[in-house]
């Protein structure tokens, strides 16, 4: 028999499948053991030693995706080997998608930051880093936030990516050391926010009321590999495929029908960034036809407001008019016994002038009537037939006039919807969602039964921005942000403001941010243009990162690193409602913390005790999450840790045994929404009383008021009172870039905290464009092929590009190319 060396022995281990440990243990007698030992010695039987296990399951939640599924994590000898989904939670009932299986790795990467950081060589180059203490780490990022909160505590930035706990961080912490809170949401879905809380005042974008829903169009819902609107991906697919077993219609508006896979029973291909003129032409057949529900116009949106020739509303004493039929004459829209009209123009004297108005609605119908679907066919490239058949399909699916009964309640049923998140964030997708709701406005259909919804309730809530909108002052004075005069329906844009510090005199901005707090954000790589924010973050005198791994822009720019935990942590409480159940659950860590890492909760607890300001924050903290004075007295009686706030809110709800009944039970399920919640007809009043806006009238204002103070046309533009249409700016790119990009989700990344984890880097190892077969084939091109993909901006003409593979399919428009995310 030969002899075995070292080398082979450990080599032969290996490929038997004995453990590293093992050879690390014994590889230092190996040689002298081994010299001289044939292989039957080896495999001589031997007495196993006993092994000891030690397993359980520790309830908790997901922390890598977006919608905190509720999670069980399989832990043997302590150490987290599998995680599982947990069967009680509303939002995943025991399923977890590929990112949630895999978070196991984030929670054990090698490269996870293991202790706080500081830098010790220049900014705006990789770092150089030592490890320090959290007591020094703190009191230094303590002292330059107490330097800037002395000059102007809005000069610090607190730059969010995902927050997960936003009562605790972007409330009560931001709003006790009072600085500027920074969102993602420009590169997200903030445009169809906006639109929504302008227009019908709920906070969200679109979806539908699937268990009721018989005609659902899917714009631009990645429906098989993406998520929607408030959710990462399992809830709302689930609850389509419940939809489509009892025969509900898709029709798919995309210009990519993979997206849909199998689940659509119509493809609208629509070319990119003309969704506006697909809903104006859908307005027009709604109205043409007459599937009007003109009860609902009247009692619930500002459709028969009487609007002057200026596009200003009427107003005596302040208030908006109507034309009173009874009376024929005006009245306040809010008197009791009036029959306001819908339609007309009508002739009054008005301090001595004869002025004509028209209803709102009047000006709709006559702003429709130039927009049909021959218009659009030849701007979006559906065919008129299609679209028309679209627009009789969804007034007849309305069922204008009918009711059903839900728990002893009768309810408006309006069973046709609409899903839509990400497809918001286009040049025109403010105005392009305020048309869609307008269409969904006439057929009554906002939040009744089967309708479309925005927000998730547990009680009825208009959002606060409603009412807002119409109090914003368009100023000469602005700040960083550039709210009122640039930005009047503002949704912070980090790339806005980044421009603004590299040239704050173009803007008319006197002070630039000062500090910034990287909250689990990563602007480098997910904001852009990248050149601006390298130039606009080598302004800042500080920044500190909170984050578990090191990414680009803590790496380039950080002053000071402190180590967050991953799933091993106290963190919530955190929703586990769906627009069907309520119910809460909690990040409870399965092990750790890991290394010398904290919950964020607790590292916002010690920093505002280093400012002296913890009182505060604990007063913002009892605030948002509802803590009853019974329990807010614990966690003044000493400093709390992040489970002593989950506690004081879990017993303040009457859960019983407070975090203890999250750390053994996992999810807490209130039950149903009843119905008299879900659908705003039941509330009281009905829809709260609001008047949802079918012509936005401030906008009117802001667009004059803008343009009175000189702006240039680019910012005032669209602020017009009916959604309008114009051609965007990426037409006037060079008619050799013929061909439109446009980006997608995808499941294993969505969310960039799955970027670091190897197993789902396997399954996409690779970005590819996709091409249609038939432009591909023009082109001499055939799967796998890699091509230099190049865009210009139509304004600066600067071009850039990228290398990529190609991947061919049929569905996909032949004048549009795609790269996901």
């Amino acid at each position: 028999m030969p002899k075995v060396s070292r080398r082979k022995f450990i080599k032969a281990a290996a490929a038997a499948g004995l453990s590293f440990a093992f050879i690390s243990e014994f590889g230092n007698l190996a040689e002298s053991i081994l010299e001289g030992t044939e292989w039957t010695t080896l495999l001589q039987p031997c007495e196993a030693a006993p092994v000891s296990f030690e397993e359980h399951l520790v309830p908790t939640a997901c922390w890598i995706g977006k919608q905190d599924c509720g999670t069980l994590a399989r832990v043997i000898n302590g150490r987290v080997v599998k995680l599982e989904g947990d069967p009680n939670n509303p939002r995943n009932y025991g399923t977890l998608c590929i990112k949630g299986i895999n978070q196991v790795y984030g929670l054990y990467d090698p490269y996870r930051i293991k202790a706080p950081l500081k830098r010790v060589n220049e900014k705006g180059v990789p770092g150089e880093w030592v490890e320090i203490s959290w007591d020094d780490a703190l009191s230094t990022v303590a002292d330059k936030l107490r330097e800037v909160r002395v000059k102007n505590p809005k000069l610090t930035l607190w730059q969010k990516g995902r927050s997960k706990q936003k009562a605790v961080y972007d409330h009560a912490f931001v709003e006790t050391i009072g600085a500027s809170k920074m969102d993602h949401g420009p590169y997200c879905s903030d445009t169809g926010y906006r639109a929504c809380e302008y227009t019908v005042g709920q906070h969200g974008v679109i979806h539908p009321d699937f268990r009721h829903c018989n005609y659902l169009i899917a714009w631009g819902w990645n429906i098989t590999n993406a998520g929607g609107n408030k959710f990462c991906w399992i809830t709302w697919p689930r609850e389509l495929v419940k939809a489509r077993e009892r025969g509900m219609k898709v029709v798919l508006l995309d210009p990519r029908r993979e997206s849909g896979g199998s689940y659509v029973d119509d493809w609208l291909p629509i070319k990119p960034g003309t969704d506006l003129t697909f809903w104006l032409s859908i307005i027009n057949v709604l109205v043409e036809n007459g599937f009007i529900d003109t009860d609902f116009l009247r009692s619930h949106t500002n459709a028969s407001f009487l609007v002057k020739e200026d596009g200003s509303f009427l107003m005596v004493d302040g208030k908006e008019q109507v034309w009173d039929v009874d009376s024929s004459s005006t009245k306040p829209y809010d008197e009791s016994s009036i029959s306001p009209a819908l339609e007309g123009e009508y002739s009054m004297n008005l301090e001595g002038d004869t002025v004509t108005v028209r209803t709102a609605f009047q000006l709709l119908k006559e702003h429709a009537s130039n927009h049909t679907p021959e218009w659009a066919s030849e701007i979006c490239g559906i065919s008129a037939e299609q679209i028309r058949n679209v627009g009789l399909e969804l007034g007849k699916n309305a069922l204008i006039g009918s009711k059903i009964v839900l728990d002893d309640v009768e309810l408006p049923l309006r069973p046709v919807g609409v899903h839509a998140y990400h497809v918001a964030q286009q040049e025109l997708g403010f105005q392009a969602m305020r048309a869609a709701l307008i269409a969904y406005m006439l057929l009554g259909a906002v939040m009744a039964v089967g309708g479309i919804h925005v927000d998730l309730l547990t009680k009825p809530k208009t959002h606060s921005g409603f009412k807002k909108w119409d109090g914003v002052k368009v100023e000469e004075e602005t700040d960083f942000k550039l709210g009122g005069k640039f930005f009047p329906i503002i949704s912070v844009n980090p790339a806005m403001v980044a421009r603004v510090m590299n040239n704050p005199a173009k803007y008319g901005v006197k002070d630039i941010p000062e500090v910034m707090i990287l909250h689990m954000a990563e602007p480098l790589m997910s904001f852009n243009p990248q050149d601006v924010f390298m130039e606009a973050y080598r302004k800042l005198k500080f920044v500190v990162a909170i984050t578990p791994f090191m990414g680009e822009t803590a790496d380039y720019f950080a002053d000071i690193i402190l180590p967050a935990a991953t799933l091993d942590k106290y963190e919530g409480p955190l929703d586990a409602k769906t627009m069907y159940e309520s119910g809460y659950s909690v990040r409870v860590p399965p092990v750790g913390p890991l290394f010398k890492s904290k919950s964020e909760m607790d590292i916002y607890t010690d920093l505002c005790e280093k400012l002296g300001v913890l009182d505060e924050f604990l007063g913002n903290v009892v605030k948002e999450l509802g803590i009853k004075d019974e329990y807010k007295d614990r966690l003044f009686a000493r400093k709390p840790t992040s489970r002593d706030m989950i506690d004081a809110w879990a017993r303040s709800k009457g859960i019983p045994g407070g975090i203890e009944y999250f750390e053994k039970n996992g999810t807490w399920v209130e039950g149903d929404i009843p119905p008299k919640v879900r659908y705003a007809a039941a509330w009281d009043p009905p829809h709260l009383g609001i008047k949802m806006r079918l012509y936005g009238g401030s906008l009117k204002r802001y667009h004059d008021e803008m343009k009175k103070l000189g702006l240039p046309e680019t910012y005032w533009r669209d602020y017009t009172p009916l959604p309008n249409w114009r051609t965007p700016t990426m037409e006037e790119a060079p008619p050799e870039y013929n061909l439109t990009l446009i980006s997608y989700k995808k499941i294993e990344f969505k969310q960039s905290r799955a970027t670091p984890i190897p197993l789902l880097t396997e399954l996409e190892p690779n970005q590819a464009l996709v091409i249609n077969s038939k432009t591909a084939k023009n082109m001499g091109l055939t799967d796998g092929d890699e091509v230099w993909v190049e865009s210009c901006n139509p304004i600066s003409k600067e071009t850039k590009k990228i290398k990529s593979p190609i991947f061919t399919i049929e569905g996909i428009r032949p004048d549009t190319v795609a790269l996901s995310h």
